[in-house]
Formats: structure tokens, sequence, C-alpha cells
């Protein structure tokens, strides 16, 4: 019955997307931007399901599941940057009518910016994020239904199975589809997502609140109160003090101008329904921890002592199938597969996106015209994706904790990446040169950082500790914490660094000629009417969950 509701749920999704898409165009605009028609509620729902995927889903429930209510902050502070873009880079974006970030920094820079930023995004997508999403996903639905039982073979066997069913799935939407067939299936998804985790939330307080609900949450919070603080402590896989660092300048470039997240914005049909749409989900990212952290947290009331569960990723999968009846678990299901399918073709389809207008067209074939651009886009994208899908099952080796690995690795180029646009936005005299510079060195040194000083000087340490006859994992932790920065922190420390290295060169060697953006008239600027105070409003209330929270 549950596959049965799964494959049923799954098969309305395409059908109707197939419906709502009509003839894909042709154009680069109709293509890699869904003809710049989308609307706000597009727009929200598109954003919300790119987002949330199986390693956010499971991972961040299974930090809950370890940590308690800390880890919202990669939840609730996302509302924020979702302002903040809303408001100051978007309405800069569209003037410029760019169609992706490093378009801007062609414009912006040169060539060889455009080019290096195209390829640190290429790069993280088809060597850490593609692959984690798919490895992730088939881990959840292969676990879910019990694959490897089911169709007697190994649970790596199972695994392979999944990862090539998704990604041909999701590349059949992204590649073949373009943006708009990607955005309204992430529209459907969203609505299943919105309500089919806010439904597990409330039979999980149910379940344990012997059918009440006001007894769950009295139980879940009686029963450990102190995993109801937000405030992390430095040996938290998010302490409190990293959220005034780099954890806002992660947020930032994620939902500012990490090209997977903001094609969706950038599609709108004008700058008030691009606002209007990061703000609506800056809204429902406020709730996401009902949805993200809370189930994992009542996956800890009922799974712990005897019944703790091996591996804190279990929870969320564990959780549906103790709380929901059997149909709703296919529905569920769906829903899961739905968001694993959205960031999958999502980034591919920005990659295809990256790959045809700032690469292919710009080195390989200066006079291709749109119809050229966007078939070797597609044969671009078919090859990504099999890569992906090839690499995939080989992450079961990565380290614990693939949300929070994710995005210390993401670090190599999100900062730099970051640290050029605002400049590029907010000065008019620093040169290209000193972009180049900062871009290559930032990634460089946050490399060198992370992968190479930080694991000698914790093996150092531990090897301290373990001379003194101290080995607990506490002891373990407490050694993470104090030999090394966190990573957030290292990423705050090299922004400013990077941008200090700009404004010298800057100073030293400036153009010629200041920068003026310039406007295309590609859409209609004018803003939101209440831009500003109904973003004000979202960044009260994040405020005020961390004054109830702690």
């Amino acid at each position: 019955m549950a596959i049965f509701t799964f494959l049923l749920f799954t098969a309305l999704v395409a059908v109707g997307s197939y419906f709502l898409t009509g003839k894909t165009e042709n154009s680069s605009d109709g293509y890699f931007l869904g003809g710049r028609s989308l609307t706000a509620g597009v727009i929200a729902g598109s954003l919300l399901l790119t987002n949330l995927s199986t390693e956010q889903i499971v991972g961040l429930n299974g930090q809950s599941y370890t940590e308690g209510i800390l880890v919202m902050c990669w939840e609730t502070l996302a509302a924020i940057a979702m302002v903040v873009t809303a408001f100051f880079l978007l309405p800069r974006y569209l003037k410029g009518g760019i169609t992706t970030v490093p378009q801007f920094l062609s414009t912006r820079y040169n060539t060889t910016t455009k080019t290096i930023a195209s390829g640190l995004f290429l790069t993280g997508y088809v060597v850490v994020f593609l692959p984690i999403v798919l490895y992730s996903g088939a881990l959840a639905l292969v676990t879910m239904f019990d694959i490897p039982e089911a169709m007697g073979v190994s649970l790596n066997q199972a695994i392979w199975i999944g990862v090539w069913s998704i990604g041909i799935i999701g590349s059949v939407y992204a590649i073949f589809g373009g943006l708009r067939a990607v955005a309204i299936s992430d529209t459907i998804n969203a609505v299943g997502l919105l309500v089919g985790g806010f439904l597990l939330t409330y039979l999980g307080f149910k379940y344990i609140g012997d059918g009440s609900l006001g007894t769950g949450i009295s139980n879940l919070y009686n029963d450990a109160p102190d995993r109801f603080n937000a405030i992390g402590g430095p040996t938290a896989s998010v302490p409190f003090a990293t959220i005034f660092t780099g954890m806002m300048l992660v947020q930032l470039f994620y939902w500012g101008t990490n090209q997977a997240i903001i094609q969706r914005a950038l599609a709108a049909k004008n700058l008030k329904e691009g606002q209007k749409g990061l703000l609506l989900a800056a809204f429902f990212k406020i709730l996401g921890p009902l949805i993200l952290v809370i189930p994992g947290m009542i996956a800890f009331y009922i799974f712990k002592g005897e019944n703790a569960l091996e591996i804190a990723d279990q929870a969320y999968p564990e959780l549906v199938k103790t709380v929901l009846p059997v149909t709703l678990v296919g529905f569920f299901a769906a829903v899961l597969f739905g968001a694993i399918l959205s960031s999958f073709n999502s980034a591919l389809n920005s990659s295809v996106t990256l790959f045809g207008l700032d690469i292919y067209k710009q080195h390989i074939n200066k006079d291709a015209d749109d119809a050229t651009i966007v078939r070797a886009g597609k044969i671009f994208g078919v090859f990504l994706a099999v890569l992906a899908m090839f690499v995939a099952p080989f992450i079961a080796n990565a380290p614990d904790g693939l949300f929070g690995y994710l995005q210390e690795v993401n670090g190599c180029y999100s900062i730099p990446i970051l640290t050029i646009i605002v400049v590029g936005y907010l000065t008019r005299y620093v040169p290209a040169i000193a972009a180049n510079i900062a871009i290559i060195l930032g990634a460089l040194l946050y490399f060198i950082s992370q992968f190479v000083l930080k694991p000698n000087m914790i093996n150092s340490a531990l090897d301290a500790a373990k001379a003194s006859g101290v080995t607990d994992e506490g002891a373990l932790k407490l050694v993470e914490a104090g030999a090394y920065p966190h990573f957030l922190h290292v990423m705050a420390i090299l922004f400013v660094m990077n941008i200090l290295i700009m404004l010298i060169i800057g100073k030293l060697k400036p153009r010629k000629e200041g920068f003026v953006l310039p406007y295309t008239e590609e859409v209609d600027i004018t803003p939101y009417r209440y831009v500003k105070p109904v973003g004000l409003a979202i960044i009260i209330v994040v405020i005020l969950s961390y004054v109830v929270f702690s």
C-alpha cells in the first residue's frame, strides 16, 4: 500500500508538471529563466523545495536528535539573509538583466573572473552537492521501503539502484524541461512537503502525548528542558558566537549568490514579484524548525536508552515509519522523493545554465545562437548527471554528519564568490585583477586552513590528550573545539581579509573609469511597496525566536 501511494502521488506530480509547463522555449531566457515569467508563489515554492532535500531534512533532524533545538539557526537565520537579498541584491540583479551570477562578474570585472567563478560553482556541484543529494536521497528511500529485503539485494546494490533512479528522473526534468518545468514541479511538491512535514510533527506530538497534542509538547519539554536552549556552547556543532561571524555570510551566499537558488528570483516577471517571493519564502523559513528540527527531538524522546538509534540520521525515517499510517508513509516518501529531485534537478539546471552561457558561449563557440547554446548545455547536463551518479555511491565513506560536512566544504567557493560580489556592488573603482586574486587566494587559503592545517593541529592535540589518558568522546569534542577555530569563524576571517586585499589593490591600481550598473530594462524594477516593513517584521520575529529559546 505504501509503495502504491508513493507511485500514485509521484505520477500525479509528473503529469501535472507536464501539462502546466507547456512547450519549452528554445531560447536562453525561455529555457534558463522560464521566459522571466515566474510569479511570487511559484518563486517561493521553488526556493523552499530547492533548499529542502534529504541532506537537510534527514541531516538536520539527525543533528537535532543529537543536540536539540540549537541547530535551528540554519533555518531561522536564513530568513534574514533572504530579506537582505530581496532588499539589496535582487534589485541590482534584475536591473542588470543577468541570467547567471557570474554574468554580473563579467560586466563588473572581466571574463576571467566570470570563468573562475563558473568553474568553482560547477566543481562544487559535481564533486560535492549533486553526489551528496543523490546518495542521501537514495539512502533515505532505500531505508524507508527496506529495498534490500524487498528486492533481495545488498544495501550497496540498493543504493546504486536508488541513485540512478533519482538521477535519471531528475535529469529528465532539468535537462529537457528547463527551469519552468523544475519550478512548477517544485511548487507542487512544496505543498506536499509542507503539509506532510507539519503533519509528521503534529502526529509525533500526539504519539508521545498519548493522543493529546498539548501533553505531547509538555512531555517533550519536561523530558529534557536543556535541549530547548538555542544558545550553542563551544563544543556544539554551531556555537552561538558563529551566528555573528560566518553563519550570516554562509546564509547570504546561499540565498543571495548561489546560482541554484537565486536563479528562481532571477526568473521573476518583475522586481515586485521577485521580492514578494523571497519574503514569502522567508516567512515559511522561520517555521522551518517545525519540519527540520522538532521531528528529530521527538525521535530522541522515542528512541533513547535501550532503543537509541545507532546512527543519528536514522531519526527522521524511523519517526516516519513509527507515527504515520502505512498509506501516509507512501505519500510522505513521494514528497521526500520530490524534495530530492528538486535539489538535484535545480543544481543540474543551474550547472547547464553556467556551462551554456558562461563557458560554451564565452570560450568555445562565441557565435552560437540560442538554440545551439541550449543544445550544448543539455549535452553537458547529461555528462554531468552521469558523472554525479557514478560518484554518489562512493560517498558512503564520507565523514559523519553530511549536512555539516557539506557546509564546511562549500566554504572553498562560497566566501570568495560572496566577497567579490559584495565589493563589486559597493565600490566603483576596484579593478578586475583584485577580484581574480581574491577569488583564487580565498579558495586556496580556505582549503589549506580546513583540510591541511586543521587535521594536523587536531591530530597533535589528540595525541597530547591520549598521552594524558583522556580518550573519551567528550574530550574529543573539546579538543576539536579548542585546537582550531570553528570553520564559520575561519570563513569570517577570510571574508574580511579578502575585502581588505581588494580594497588595497583598488587603492593602488584603481579602474580608469568607475563602474556604473546599467539598466537593461529586461523587467520592471519597481520595488514591492511593503518590502521594508515586511522585511523588518521577519527580522524581529527571528530575534524573538532566540529570546524565547534561550
